[in-house]
């Protein structure tokens, strides 16, 4: 028998929590679109690393190397690349690139990268029918539990700390201005994360790793957007939007680590699982 004068306050919270779990699909099927992109990083063919020697590289067209001018190449007769639209033949000078930024330019089958990573310039193709995009079958997760929603205070620092990180590529490292860090207690436990700026402007980041880390989640790190913190300092947590950075599916990324106080001794149980093409990675390198 079925109780038709259930609550209100019932039927508010059920439908409350169909709400939060509807917007949280919305959102990572929106995430998973952008990680499938034709020239996202899944197309992502290969890491290709600069220095003053003139090297060629597979799939690339021209003859790379870098210097005080930045990267520079030089084209065959018949190869050529398109830079801002306009189509480039026999030599070009990208000029010096800011770390962590890059210019795209068009090839033949797709686009390339140039890019400047832990103080190194770098090429990286982007094809549209590489391996990894075509086979993409998407990211299991956590269910999306409200539990994992937190509110957190942002405590700037005095002035931005410089904070230098590791990377995935061994022997690489990251520097990032940290401009405070966020408190927040999970189960009466009070916790820590150093926050980087965001995205967009105000917004913050945090790169951690937590107890389900290479248990059920990427070993390596985790990153979560946190929205710009209110006139008080408050941030709210979701670590149900908690997901992978490009090394969790590519070797060919050279993405940070988290700072080491970014490693939380509790186990977060919300965001993006191992995935797929990492467990088959690590299980073709033991075999």
């Amino acid at each position: 028998m079925t109780n038709d004068l259930a609550p209100s306050g019932s039927a508010d919270a059920a439908q409350s929590s169909r709400a939060f779990a509807e917007d949280w699909q919305e959102w990572h099927r929106r995430h998973e679109e952008a990680r499938a992109d034709r020239h996202g990083f899944l197309a992502v063919a290969g890491l290709h690393w600069l220095t003053g020697e003139p090297q060629r590289f597979p799939g690339v067209p021209g003859t790379w190397h870098t210097g005080t001018k930045g990267p520079v190449v030089t084209l065959a007769d018949d190869e050529e690349i398109v830079v801002d639209g306009r189509r480039v033949r026999e030599r070009h000078e990208f000029g010096p690139i800011a770390e962590r930024a890059g210019i795209t330019v068009d090839i033949d089958g797709g686009v390339l990268e140039v890019a400047r990573r832990g103080g190194y310039d770098i090429l990286r193709p982007r094809r549209p029918d590489h391996p990894l995009r075509t086979h993409y079958r998407g990211t299991a997760t956590h269910p999306p539990a409200e539990r994992w929603v937190f509110q957190g205070r942002f405590v700037p620092f005095d002035r931005p700390r410089p904070t230098t990180v590791g990377a995935a590529v061994e022997g690489l490292q990251h520097v990032y201005d940290a401009p405070g860090r966020i408190e927040f207690s999970v189960d009466g436990l009070s916790l820590s994360l150093t926050a980087f700026n965001g995205a967009t402007p105000g917004s913050l980041s945090v790169l951690f790793t937590d107890a389900t880390s290479g248990v059920t989640t990427y070993g390596a790190n985790r990153s979560l957007a946190v929205g710009a913190p209110d006139e008080q300092g408050r941030v709210i947590l979701d670590f149900n939007r908690a997901v992978n950075l490009p090394c969790a599916y590519t070797d060919f990324a050279t993405c940070p680590l988290p700072p080491t106080e970014n490693r939380l001794p509790v186990a977060v149980e919300a965001g993006e699982k191992i995935p797929f093409e990492r467990l088959a990675a690590d299980l073709a390198a033991r075999s």
